[in-house]
């Protein structure tokens, strides 16, 4: 199950100075900013402590605002192998703001770390009551995980490329 239960309530102004170092808010003004803060907490995690795990129920995005991050995936045998690190400005979750599946892996700290988070219902509060900041961040979502598909599709031709090679 999600932790989201260690969110805590902090002051509108220091989720703003975290915000404003994370690109994907990038297209915000400080209005926006605030407005965006209002919505989101801070989680902290010590070294070794567990965000979720694959296969939970997602219901919401995380932003790294200091630590790191490892992403974990399970392998044919079942053993998590890293596949991602993830420091200052990354995000993580990206999918649970948009579908309703499971966590597709799991994250876990490498240090001592905050993310400021934004649940579903607070990214849909934002896409009902303030429209243009929420169609600001969901292209900045779509654009995330376009890049993620990419990312991905590259590192399989990459690992296929000596089994399915085409010679032209």
């Amino acid at each position: 199950m999600e932790k989201i239960s260690k969110t805590e309530n902090r002051t509108t102004s220091a989720i703003v100075d975290l915000l404003i170092d994370i690109p994907m808010f990038d297209t915000l003004n400080s209005t926006a900013l605030k407005i965006v803060s209002k919505y989101m907490n801070l989680m902290d995690f010590t070294r070794g402590e567990t965000v979720f795990d694959e296969g939970d129920k997602g219901n919401y995005i995380c932003f790294v605002a200091s630590g790191s991050f490892n992403v974990l995936k399970k392998n044919e045998l079942g053993k998590q192998v890293i596949i991602a690190s993830l420091t200052r400005g990354r995000s993580i979750g990206e999918m649970a703001i948009i579908d309703d599946y499971p966590r597709s892996a799991t994250i876990k700290a490498w240090a001592n770390s905050t993310l400021v988070t934004l649940t579903r219902e607070g990214f849909e509060q934002i896409l009902d009551q303030h429209s243009a900041i929420g169609i600001k961040l969901l292209k900045e979502i779509s654009r995330l995980l376009s890049m993620n598909l990419r990312r991905t599709s590259s590192q399989l031709a990459d690992y296929l490329l000596p089994k399915n090679y085409i010679d032209e």
